[in-house]
């Protein structure tokens, strides 16, 4: 291979986004983390090498989402480029809910503002914040692996994304029962209606609202703070088994969501029922007992 010069590692967590009642503007940074490696080479071009999930399906070269979004943030920041080497190691599941896509945007960004240094336009992490949002589409899942820990995004009245991070009480425990099929955000979000009923969207706000104390205060809301009316029922149709044991979950009362557009089923608990969550998990379901990562995107 040529010539490597200033190569930077960036680590960035997966993210559940939603959390049940909070749609399209909470998230929550969890102890899954894909690695990227990159750095400038003296040959033209873009080389990506992929270890972990997509190792067989993923584009090698500047059509690679890493490479595209590296591209992107250094025209942003006035950084010319002649070759670049990408090294990926994918641990967050495609297409499950988990923020993957989020997190390879991220890491792009991050990664191209590294390597930029002091040449060209300087970018704060509002910036990172904004461009990373305006690549994904919305800010819900970029804000928690960006920050980490648990954070609440919006669009301002100037159509720039904004976040603020929160610290979850540390009793929290993140569960995750990953399904072995996909579903692909766009499908998954297609099935949401252009309007919602007032009350609806009123039983949501009230949720949203409990769910800041919830996280931040007093897990014992968790359960209440988790009920949603307005975009779990609607996408049933695309994951039917998810929704269930969703469902299942929840008789028991269990803070069970589907995380993000799914099908991953999130649950928020807590050490004395762990083992009584997973003793409720079907066989086609893999779970996993994290925590939440209090640190977002950071260059090791």
């Amino acid at each position: 291979m040529s010539k490597m010069s200033g190569a930077v590692r960036v680590v960035v967590p997966a993210t559940s986004a939603n959390l049940g009642s909070a749609f399209d503007s909470a998230g929550l940074a969890l102890s899954m983390f894909d690695e990227v490696e990159a750095s400038f080479t003296d040959k033209p071009g873009v080389q990506v090498d992929v270890d972990g999930e997509g190792r067989n399906t993923l584009p090698r070269d500047e059509n690679h989402l890493i490479a595209r979004v590296m591209l992107k943030t250094f025209q942003h920041l006035s950084v010319p480029v002649n070759g670049l080497y990408i090294r990926c190691v994918n641990r967050i599941p495609h297409g499950r809910g988990l923020g993957s896509s989020a997190a390879a945007i991220t890491a792009g960004v991050v990664a191209a503002r590294a390597l930029a240094g002091t040449q060209g336009t300087r970018m704060d992490d509002g910036g990172a914040l904004e461009l990373a949002s305006s690549i994904e589409g919305h800010p819900d899942n970029v804000a928690a692996c960006l920050f980490g820990g648990f954070t609440i995004s919006w669009i301002d009245a100037n159509s720039f994304a904004k976040a603020v991070k929160l610290t979850p009480h540390p009793g929290i425990i993140p569960v995750v029962l990953i399904p072995k099929f996909i579903v692909e955000t766009e499908a998954a979000r297609s099935l949401l209606p252009s309007h919602v009923p007032h009350r609806d969207a009123a039983f949501n706000v009230a949720r949203s609202s409990l769910l800041v104390h919830a996280i931040c205060n007093d897990p014992d809301y968790l359960f209440e703070a988790t009920q949603d009316r307005i975009h779990q029922e609607y996408r049933r149709p695309s994951m039917q088994s998810a929704s269930a044991l969703v469902s299942l979950l929840r008789a028991k009362e269990h803070a069970a969501f589907i995380s993000g557009s799914g099908p991953t089923v999130c649950v928020l608990t807590n050490s004395e029922n762990v083992d009584k969550i997973l003793s409720l998990v079907p066989e086609e379901f893999e779970a996993q007992q994290l925590e939440i990562a209090l640190a977002g995107a950071s260059i090791q």
